[in-house]
């Protein structure tokens, strides 16, 4: 009997996706901005406040740093976390839970779109959201949403909505990475599309794989071989194999995808990979190595947790991650801001053993 073939286990893993989603954003969120907060600079941050190796919330900076650091590190740092910080990573997890309990599994990506504009604030839109709501308040439909003036359509947005998807299809990544391409196409195109239906894949297979590795392979078969996602994801995978340092490994992919910009899908799924692959199942590390990484580190920090909190489960996570979250989610999303994380979760469970 595996872990989710009982009610308790299943419950275990998808507060184990929610508390990895929320904690991994918190950790990554004070340095979210790539062309500032290169992986060398995180490092140096670290060192500098002898917090290297990194085993929990960043610290609080010294000198010239607080001003580089995203405005709302004073609530992400530790000592001074009372609950999650309101980010677009947990939003699009809340909409796509109200999406699913409001429509069901065979909701329509018209519908995905009628309730963003229904339940999300414009302004707490970036790239290609914004892009696809603007279209739809002038009265596109899908997917001309996606295609019509907006340079964004391969950037990250559509992989940090497919966490739910993957939390409500345990052990069946086929499914969730069709759910989520349902969604995805309301803003992105190719790659964009991909790294959603791939990241949807990622979470659902965590449920049931036997190691994190196996999980990745599962992912990789629902998206086009041929892809750019899919090659530098399994570039990543052959160069750990060949027992690559971690930090080489990101050396190695950053030179091959040089040009495609801190918040594009490709790149960051490979930052993602190399956190799951080289922190092999353990939480901690797998989250700090991700954000150690750079690039879009709250949202590969927020996948890279929900994976690693489905794979080992709630009680897996050492308690200095979730206690300062205080059960509790800030949210742009109307009628969710200060909903405990334990209810999200309860009606997560609901919905997965509705689709079972």
């Amino acid at each position: 009997m595996t872990l989710v073939d009982t009610e308790a286990g299943l419950a275990d893993r998808i507060l184990g996706g929610w508390l990895g989603r929320i904690a991994g954003n918190m950790l990554g969120k004070p340095v979210e901005q790539g062309e500032v907060w290169t992986r060398d600079r995180i490092d140096r941050y670290l060192r500098q406040a002898a917090a290297l190796p990194l085993t929990d919330y960043l610290p609080e900076p010294t000198g010239d740093d607080a001003t580089a650091l995203r405005p709302e590190w004073r609530q992400c740092v530790r000592g001074r976390i009372h609950g999650s910080c309101r980010d677009d990573d947990v939003d699009y997890a809340i909409l796509g839970l109200d999406l699913l309990e409001t429509h069901g599994f065979g909701f329509s990506t018209e519908q995905v779109g009628d309730l963003w504009l229904l339940r999300l604030p414009y302004l707490q839109t970036f790239t290609a959201e914004r892009a696809a709501y603007r279209n739809l308040a002038d009265g596109l439909k899908p997917p001309l949403t996606a295609t019509y003036d907006n340079p964004y359509q391969e950037w990250i947005g559509a992989l940090i909505r497919a966490d739910i998807y993957g939390w409500t299809c345990p052990g069946v990544p086929r499914r969730a990475a069709s759910l989520a391409r349902r969604d995805a196409v309301l803003s992105h195109t190719g790659n964009g599309v991909y790294g959603a239906m791939w990241a949807a894949a990622l979470i659902a297979a965590a449920f049931t794989a036997p190691t994190v590795r196996h999980a990745v392979d599962q992912a990789l078969a629902v998206i086009p071989a041929s892809s750019r996602l899919a090659r530098t994801v399994r570039r990543v995978v052959s160069l750990h194999d060949t027992r690559m340092s971690w930090e080489d490994t990101l050396t190695t992919i950053a030179e091959e995808t040089v040009g495609m910009g801190w918040i594009h899908t490709v790149p960051n799924a490979a930052v993602l990979t190399a956190g799951l692959l080289y922190g092999d199942g353990d939480f901690t590390r797998t989250i700090t190595l991700t954000v150690r990484g750079g690039l879009d580190t709250d949202s590969n920090g927020a996948t890279a947790g929900s994976v690693a909190g489905v794979f080992g489960g709630a009680a897996a996570i050492p308690e200095h991650w979730k206690a300062p979250l205080e059960d509790t989610v800030r949210s742009a999303v109307f009628g969710f801001d200060g909903v405990r994380i334990s209810e999200l979760a309860e009606w997560t469970l609901r919905l997965a053993e509705l689709e079972a």
